[in-house]
């Protein structure tokens, strides 16, 4: 039977703290920690009853695969996978914000633009613009990073300086960082015939270092569009082909909730948490062009407890 992990409770060699995130739980063991890919999934900020089979293992090996394709741009935190679902890498002291950057314009960002806004976070956008349209040059939209139960909210690189969330230093370098990764976000995604439409990253400082932290070009933190029929679907004025975690937000949206007071998340039945599996596995294997392999799930916390403490010895 396939069962989802959707709480994990270790207790690691040397482990002085445990953080559980939205989708992931982060064991820390003072200079290194153990991040735990849950198959928890969240939408609007929300995280939702049922968990969904696999997606752990999937968004784990997807974010492992880009982090080690990235390493070039800038470094990063990952040290090993010694699970399908686990990354263990260097402590960083996170910046409070996350790095989104838009190719086009759509998701959020349209739904402002369609309500009238021509400014998000300090970028100016232009005038008559059309739902899924290229921006000219990718913009860099970030946001503040929300505790759980709690929405992210928009903010500029004003306020970040204003604030102090970052020096003047380092922002222009996280700015200099999401662009690159971006970049070649956007061409890895060209050879398996898809576009990187908007994606975010988060940084944070390793020995006075700023790393890459966290998952990269995931569907969870990623929108992606299929290449073919982009152009046609566009002038047409059709809704896009894209993979991406859209879909969930898209059934909820369709049941009436979007994480706002007083709404209730409709019921997540066998067939719907199925549904979703599946499209995460169409992901994976159109994102990394290899074929998913599922690992045994029936006594998943095990597994990872036994290959994690033989990692760190």
């Amino acid at each position: 039977m396939t069962t989802a992990l959707t709480k994990t409770d270790f207790n690691f060699k040397g482990q002085v703290g445990v953080y559980h995130g939205k989708v992931r739980d982060v064991y820390n063991l003072g200079d290194r920690l153990v991040m735990v890919a849950t198959d928890r999934i969240s939408a609007f900020d929300v995280i939702l009853p049922e968990g969904i089979p696999y997606k752990g293992q999937m968004l784990n090996q997807i974010a492992a695969k880009f982090l080690d394709e990235t390493v070039d741009i800038c470094p990063n935190w990952k040290l090993a996978t010694p699970d399908p679902m686990v990354t263990v890498g260097v402590f960083c002291e996170g910046f409070p914000i996350e790095m989104i950057v838009r190719g086009y314009l759509c998701g959020s960002a349209w739904r402002a633009y369609k309500s009238g806004a021509r400014e998000i976070c300090g970028v100016k956008l232009l005038d008559g613009m059309r739902e899924n349209e290229k921006f000219p040059e990718p913009i860099i939209t970030p946001t503040t990073k929300a505790e759980i139960g709690e929405h992210d909210a928009d903010i500029s690189k004003a306020e970040i300086l204003e604030r102090g969330l970052a020096t003047p230093e380092e922002y222009a370098l996280l700015e200099q960082y999401t662009l690159a990764l971006f970049k070649r976000g956007t061409e890895i995604a060209a050879k398996r015939g898809l576009i990187l439409v908007d994606t975010k990253y988060e940084f944070g400082k390793h020995d006075g270092k700023i790393y890459l932290m966290d998952e990269i070009h995931t569907p969870d933190s990623s929108r992606y569009f299929y290449s073919e029929g982009y152009e046609e679907k566009f002038r047409n004025g059709e809704p896009q082909k894209q993979l991406s975690k859209e879909f969930v937000r898209e059934w909820l949206m369709d049941n009436g909730f979007q994480g706002k007071a007083g709404q209730q998340v409709p019921e997540m039945t066998p067939a719907i948490v199925e549904g979703i599996s599946n499209r995460y596995i169409e992901l994976y294997e159109h994102i990394t062009g290899e074929t998913f392999k599922r690992e045994d799930t029936s006594n998943v916390a095990d597994r990872i407890r036994r290959n994690v403490e033989a990692y760190l010895g």
